[in-house]
C-alpha cells in the first residue's frame, strides 16, 4: 500500500497521498514531479490545498555502530525503511592514516642536528583541547542518521522522533561501564545526548530501551535478522525503525497486580526500501604518504575529474551494448569510472559515453528512484 509524499507550494509537507490520486494530478497540471536527495517520489503542488490537516506520523531510528535502520510509521500505512550503512570504520582508519602523516611531515621539518630547544616545534594556534567534541567517526554516524532525518521532515509531516537509546551500567566489581545488553560498553553510546539534541529541532523527541523495542517488534509481528547483520535487508535494522515509530501508536498498559494489554493499533504494510550510505570518497592530499622520485607527488584524492564530472555524480554509462547507472568513482586521461553502491567498480566509460543524470548529494541511495518504476 505505497503512499507518495505530498508538499505544498511553500514546500510545507502535507499528508501522503494515494499513486492513483498523484498520477491524475499530475496529468490534470495540479502538481509536478519531484525527487528527494533519497531518492523518494513526491509531488508538489501548483495552487493552495482546501485544507492542511495531518495524521501523526512517527520517524523511529534505531542507532547502531556500523549499520542503523530508520523507519516511518502512520497508525494506518507503512511509509518508508532505510538500512543505513555508516562510515565509522572508514573515517577511523583515515583518522589512523592522517595521524602517521602528520608524524612524517614533522619528523622531517625538524632539525634534530639542532639543541632541542632551538628545534622549530610547532606551538598549538588554539585551545584544541575541550574535552567535549565527538570522535569523528561516531560523529559521521551520528551526522548520517541527522542527514536522513532531516530529508524525510521535509517531505512528511512528522509529529513525533523516536530514537533508541542505549543506558549503561556500572559493574560494581571493575567500576566500568557496560551496556545494558551485556556485552561491554558500545560506542554507539557515544554522542546520544548530542544526537536527541540536534533531533528536537525536528520534531519532539522521545526515547525507548532496546528491550521495549524488542517487546513491539513482537506485538507488531515483525521478525528480525540477527546472525548478519551487514545483511541489506529490511529485516536487518529497519524493523526496528519500524517497532520504534509504531510505539506512538500502541502501548503496553498493566494495572498494579493484574496482567496487562497492549491498547491502540497500527497497521504495517509494504513500504519502499532503501539502502543509504556515504560515498568514500577521499579528501584532497597535498602530501602523499610515499613520494615519488623526484620529490614530486602524483594527485589525490577530491571530488573533482578532468570531465565536468564529480565524484559521487549520478550517470547512465555505455560500453559495448551494455548500459550501467551507477556513481561516478574516478577517473583518467579519457575514461570515468563508475561504481555501484558498495563502491565496486562497474567499469571504466569512454567520458564522452557518459551521462549526467543527478548532482552529487552526499549520499549514495540505492534502489534509484524506485518510483520510475511505477510510471511516474
Amino acid at each position: 500500500m505505497l503512499r507518495i509524499p505530498v508538499v505544498s507550494p511553500e514546500g510545507k509537507p502535507l499528508m501522503p497521498t494515494k499513486p492513483s490520486r498523484a498520477r491524475r494530478w499530475i496529468q490534470d497540471g495540479l502538481a509536478v514531479k519531484k525527487w528527494s536527495d533519497l531518492g523518494v517520489f513526491y509531488i508538489q503542488l501548483i495552487n493552495q490545498p482546501s485544507g492542511e490537516k495531518t495524521q501523526p506520523i512517527a520517524i523511529g531510528i534505531d542507532p547502531g555502530k556500523h549499520y542503523s535502520g530508520i523507519g516511518v510509521q502512520s497508525s494506518k500505512v507503512t511509509l518508508f525503511m532505510a538500512h543505513l550503512v555508516l562510515p565509522f570504520q572508514s573515517i577511523k582508519d583515515r583518522m589512523e592514516q592522517r595521524r602517521m602523516m602528520r608524524r612524517g611531515r614533522r619528523g622531517r621539518r625538524i632539525n634534530r642536528k639542532a639543541p632541542y630547544n632551538q628545534r622549530a616545534h610547532r606551538q598549538k594556534r588554539f585551545a584544541n583541547r575541550r574535552g567535549n567534541k565527538l570522535p569523528p567517526s561516531v560523529r559521521a554516524n551520528r551526522q548520517l542518521e541527522l542527514r536522513v532525518a532531516t530529508e524525510l521532515c521535509q517531505i512528511f509531516p512528522i509529529s513525533q522522533v523516536v530514537y533508541e537509546y542505549i543506558k549503561a551500567d556500572v559493574d560494581l566489581t571493575s567500576g566500568r561501564k557496560k551496556a545494558r545488553s551485556g556485552n561491554g560498553f558500545s560506542p554507539v553510546m557515544v554522542g546520544q545526548k548530542w544526537m536527541l539534541e540536534h533531533l528536537s529541532k525536528l520534531a519532539p523527541t522521545s526515547t525507548l530501551y532496546g528491550w521495549e523495542t524488542a517487546a513491539i517488534r513482537q506485538q507488531i509481528g515483525l521478525v528480525k535478522e540477527k546472525k548478519d547483520k551487514s545483511n541489506q535487508s529490511p529485516e536487518t535494522h529497519a524493523v526496528d525503525g519500524i517497532s520504534l515509530a509504531s510505539s506512538q501508536f500502541i502501548q503496553y498498559r498493566q494495572l498494579k497486580g493484574k496482567q496487562g494489554w497492549w491498547d491502540g493499533f497500527v497497521s504495517i504494510t509494504p513500504a519502499p526500501f532503501v539502502v543509504i550510505r556515504r560515498p568514500p570518497v577521499s579528501r584532497r592530499q597535498l602530501h602523499l604518504m610515499i613520494p615519488a622520485k623526484g620529490g614530486k607527488r602524483r594527485k589525490y584524492g577530491g571530488t573533482t575529474t578532468r570531465h565536468d564530472f564529480r565524484k559521487g555524480d549520478l550517470v547512465k554509462a555505455e560500453m559495448a551494448g551494455r548500459v550501467c547507472v551507477g556513481w561516478v568513482s574516478g577517473d583518467t586521461q579519457k575514461q570515468v569510472s563508475v561504481s555501484d553502491l558498495n563502491w565496486k567498480r562497474l567499469g571504466q566509460f569512454t567520458a564522452s559515453k557518459v551521462q549526467l543524470l543527478c548532482r552529487a548529494t552526499g549520499l549514495l541511495v540505492s534502489p534509484l528512484r524506485y518510483c520510475q518504476l511505477l510510471g511516474y
